[in-house]
C-alpha cells in the first residue's frame, strides 16, 4: 500500500515547513529590528514583534497540522472531524501560498508547494471514511448498502452475505447452480 508512506511524507513535509516558516519570520523580525527603520510610518520594534510573533503562530499551525498527518500514519485511517478540518485548511493555504510564490520566488518554490499539496490531498482522498478498511475484501461481510445485507445482501450465502442477511455486497444474489439429474 502507497498510503501510509505517502501520509509519513505529508507528515515529515508539513513538520519541516513549520520548522522553516517560524525561521524565516524570526529572521525577518532580525531585519527589521536592526535596520530601525519605519515603513509609512509603523514602529519599527512592532514590525519586528509581528513578525516573530506571525511566524511562531504559522510555524505552529503547520506543526498541528503535521501531527495531523502523522496520526493518520501511524493509525492508518483517516483522520477524525478536526485532523480533516486542519488538513483541508491546509491543503487550501498551500494552493493560495503557490499561486503567491510563482510569481514572487520562482518556480521551484511553487513546485515544493504544489508537491506538498498533492501529499495533502492524497493523504484526505486515501483514508476516505466512506470506504471503510482498504483490507476487506467484496465478500467478506463487510458490504450490503445498508451494512448489514441491505438490498439483495441477503439469504443467498457466499459473496452476497450469510443466511442471516448480514453482510454482502449489495451486487444481485447468487443462486445455486441446477443439480444434474440421474436419468
Amino acid at each position: 500500500m502507497v498510503r501510509r508512506p505517502v501520509a509519513w511524507v505529508a507528515a515529515i513535509v508539513l513538520f519541516v515547513e513549520a520548522i522553516g516558516i517560524a525561521l524565516l519570520n524570526w529572521f525577518l523580525g532580525v531585519v527589521v529590528d536592526r535596520q530601525d527603520m519605519s515603513l509609512a510610518g509603523l514602529d519599527s520594534d512592532m514590525m519586528s514583534v509581528s513578525s516573530k510573533v506571525g511566524g511562531l503562530v504559522f510555524g505552529l499551525y503547520f506543526a498541528l497540522c503535521g501531527v495531523a498527518a502523522l496520526l493518520v500514519a501511524v493509525r492508518d485511517r483517516a483522520p477524525g472531524l478536526f485532523g480533516r478540518i486542519l488538513l483541508i485548511s491546509a491543503a487550501v493555504v498551500h494552493g493560495l501560498l503557490g499561486a503567491f510564490t510563482v510569481g514572487l520566488v520562482g518556480w521551484g518554490a511553487f513546485v515544493f508547494m504544489m508537491v506538498a499539496l498533492g501529499l495533502i490531498v492524497f493523504t484526505l482522498l486515501a483514508f476516505d471514511r466512506s470506504a471503510g478498511p482498504a483490507d476487506a475484501a467484496p465478500g467478506d461481510g463487510a458490504g450490503g448498502k445498508d451494512g448489514n445485507g441491505g438490498a439483495n445482501g441477503g439469504t443467498n450465502g457466499g459473496a452476497n452475505g450469510d443466511t442471516n442477511g448480514n453482510g454482502g455486497t449489495g451486487g444481485s444474489p447468487v443462486t445455486a447452480p441446477p443439480t444434474p439429474s440421474a436419468s
